[in-house]
């Protein structure tokens, strides 16, 4: 199938899920929505987040995608199962995939998680993480300047980056977790620093490479991997990006870690139609 895959997230976290889809399935044509508008959404109730990740799928599924994925780490924790009855196409969360990689990694049976303070406050990993393994000890830290920094531009050599990853992965440390799962496709952007910071010896978990993973071995599975015979095609995949706010600045910071593959980012805005809100692209 060459329908595209969409990916949305609050802002330009998503893209190091993109990131990941394009190294695993260069064939695959994406298009991304970034709510740079109404970011970060984790400090936001359940029912906020949970109309605006509805509003992001429903601008997507204009594009006709065959997967719909929530790389949002605090859409998935608090409303996929909700988002998953309004999605017309499969729609895959970054929840399940980190917590079973964080299973498959920890040796001491001790995991710890990271993300904004809605992602940590679901408990939605810690429940996940302990179905698939009841004795496993989670404990989770939200973040929630790290989103804002992730945004600003800042990176894993940055003083003020440091300096709140020591308070923030201080109760890990403390906890003697030997794995941590990166809870916000944000933070695969710091994930230099995060390893300074909790040292040697411990496995980090990144959310948006497992779910390239666990995208790449559904689409496979239901055979609707766009075929090889693309290879021969004139035009290569489409890859179109799309953000609510200040879409130049989604494509200078986007460039640090996807290179030429964003060219242009097309600007959404929300309009009232019928007494709710929709998004649409302008122009």
């Amino acid at each position: 199938m060459n329908n595209p895959i969409a990916v949305f997230d609050s802002g330009l976290g998503g893209l190091t899920v993109v990131r990941q889809l394009i190294r695993r399935m260069p064939l695959e044509s994406i298009v991304y929505f970034g709510d740079t508008a109404r970011v970060p959404y984790g400090i936001k109730s359940a029912e906020t987040i949970t109309r605006f990740a509805q509003e992001d799928i429903e601008f997507l599924e204009a594009f006709q995608p065959k997967l719909m994925i929530a790389a949002c780490n605090t859409a998935s924790a608090v409303a996929l199962p909700r988002l998953d009855a309004h999605c017309s196409v499969p729609l895959l969360g970054v929840v399940e995939p980190g917590a079973r990689a964080a299973v498959a990694k920890t040796r001491n049976r001790r995991v710890g998680v990271i993300g904004t303070e809605a992602t940590i406050n679901s408990g939605s990993y810690s429940r996940c993480i302990k179905t698939l393994a009841p004795g496993v000890d989670v404990i989770g830290k939200a973040c929630p300047l790290l989103v804002p920094l992730v945004e600003e531009g800042r990176n894993s050599g940055d003083a003020i980056v440091l300096m709140a990853l020591e308070e923030y992965l201080a109760p890990l440390k403390a906890g003697g977790v030997d794995t941590v799962v990166l809870g916000c496709t944000h933070y695969p952007l710091l994930k230099a620093a995060i390893r300074r910071v909790m040292g040697p010896g411990v496995s980090i978990v990144d959310s948006a490479l497992e779910t390239a993973r666990a995208a790449a071995a559904l689409l496979a599975a239901s055979g609707a991997l766009a075929p090889a015979a693309s290879k021969l095609a004139a035009s290569k995949p489409d890859h179109t990006f799309f953000a609510s706010d200040s879409p130049n600045r989604l494509m200078q910071l986007g460039r640090r870690f996807l290179g030429g593959v964003i060219e242009s980012v097309g600007l959404v805005q929300p309009e009232l139609i019928d007494g709710r809100h929709v998004l649409r692209a302008v122009g």
